[in-house]
């Protein structure tokens, strides 16, 4: 059975999405820690980051990087903090989260946004990726 990002890829599910290559598809996660937070994932599906090839593993590292860098341009925070979990959903996905303090990171505290604020935001980091 697809993921939920098997199907975000495919476009049967919309999202806010801040950049793509070929491989990969990157978009705004809809329960946010933090305004920006960012979920970069391989459009072929793999349920655990340990399973990706070593070149896809590498190529994925490279795109969440440039998307980090495009959402520090984009979403003031003291750094950009990247997180690797996995048990959500069985599909790789880097979160990218804007941290201005330790509890950013911590998954407990939420942020709610408007859908016009997603779509803003997105653009924003989309226009300077």
């Amino acid at each position: 059975m697809a993921s939920i990002f098997t199907k975000i890829v495919a476009g049967e599910i919309p999202c806010y999405k801040v950049a793509e290559d070929e491989h990969h598809l990157a978009f705004l996660d809809i329960n946010p820690n933090t305004a920006g937070h960012t979920l970069c994932i391989p459009k072929k599906e793999t349920d655990r980051l340990m399973d990706l090839e070593a070149q896809a593993y590498s190529d994925l590292m490279n795109f969440s990087r440039k998307v980090a860098i495009a959402l520090r341009q984009v979403v003031p925070c003291k750094r950009i903090g990247m997180s690797v979990i996995g048990l959500e959903v069985p599909h790789v996905h880097v979160h990218l989260i804007p941290l201005n303090e330790m509890s950013d990171a911590t998954f407990q505290k939420k942020v709610t946004m408007s859908p016009e604020a997603f779509e803003s935001l997105a653009q924003k980091i989309q226009a300077v990726f």
